[in-house]
């Protein structure tokens, strides 16, 4: 884990969640933070709707307001913060949408990741999301019969499929596979886990998707570091692809949180920039 440092001030944060999906607050309840604590830039992403039985995702009737009342709010502190309207989408072969048709709400970017992994086998949903340990634990039996290797390798492809056949600008928390891990299933180190990571990486060499450093799971206290992994980060850099940093904040209280630490881990591993949105659905770097 990476000590707290006061060193850099990262003023944005690009993947927030609000009451519109398992979010808490209202997003003018962010806004207020974010302004008196000097954040400059906020993207909202609630989670976009999944054909499937869910608690966590906003309602198809609601994005319409969703969008609306983030440009109703831009308008109204357009001096002191920039506001973007975005969704996270889960990548779920057969129970997602194709992302592009969230497009028509009009939303500056998607962010696109895979919180719930198929069994194409049985076509069961592994979670491996969420505060409880014991759920990945269930899951990976009920869905992988215990084979680790199996669920893990599943999830890495349908990271690859979401980037070959979907359309977003964001992919989140890279490696969110191993936060329930906690050590006790695979090593990091395991020459087939590093081979999947390299797997995608070649595979996003090829498009303009930005991944983001999300610090999420180490002030949640679910996982020891940051997503993705250093080996992880080390291999974006040679291959030139972009980063971005999130805390994915589910309270006004979380928008800032380790957004200065993971800006000194992307430094020290070599990265000189990070992006963030601006206008016109464009992308800017900012040094760190």
């Amino acid at each position: 884990m990476v000590a707290c440092i006061n060193k850099y001030f990262i003023n944005s944060n690009i993947h927030t969640h609000s009451h519109y999906c398992d979010g808490k607050g209202d997003l003018s309840d962010y806004v207020n933070f974010a302004i008196l604590n000097g954040i400059k830039i906020i993207g909202f992403s609630s989670h976009a709707p999944i054909n499937y039985p869910n608690h966590f995702s906003i309602k198809v009737e609601k994005i319409r307001d969703y969008v609306d009342e983030i440009r109703k709010l831009s308008l109204l502190d357009k001096e002191k913060i920039q506001l973007f309207a975005a969704l996270e989408c889960d990548y779920i072969p057969h129970f997602s949408f194709p992302f592009s048709d969230f497009r028509a709400y009009c939303l500056d970017y998607l962010i696109g990741g895979v919180h719930l992994v198929e069994n194409t086998d049985t076509k069961q949903l592994w979670f491996i999301d969420g505060p409880l340990r014991s759920e990945y634990d269930r899951g990976l039996k009920d869905v992988f019969d215990n084979d680790i290797r199996k669920g893990v390798t599943r999830y890495f492809y349908q990271i690859m499929e979401m980037i070959e056949t979907q359309n977003f600008e964001v992919l989140a928390h890279f490696d969110k596979i191993k936060m329930h891990n906690a050590g006790r299933y695979f090593s990091e180190d395991d020459n087939w886990y590093r081979k999947l990571c390299l797997e995608v990486i070649s595979l996003l060499k090829s498009r303009e998707i930005i991944v983001e450093i999300n610090t999420r799971g180490i002030y949640k206290k679910r996982c020891p570091d940051f997503y993705p992994s250093v080996f992880i980060l080390e291999n974006l850099l040679k291959n030139k692809i972009r980063i971005t940093l999130s805390s994915d904040a589910h309270q006004p209280e979380e928008l800032r949180l380790l957004l200065d630490d993971a800006a000194l881990y992307a430094k020290n591993i070599g990265f000189k920039e990070i992006w963030q949105p601006c206008s016109d659905r464009h992308w800017i770097s900012v040094s760190i």
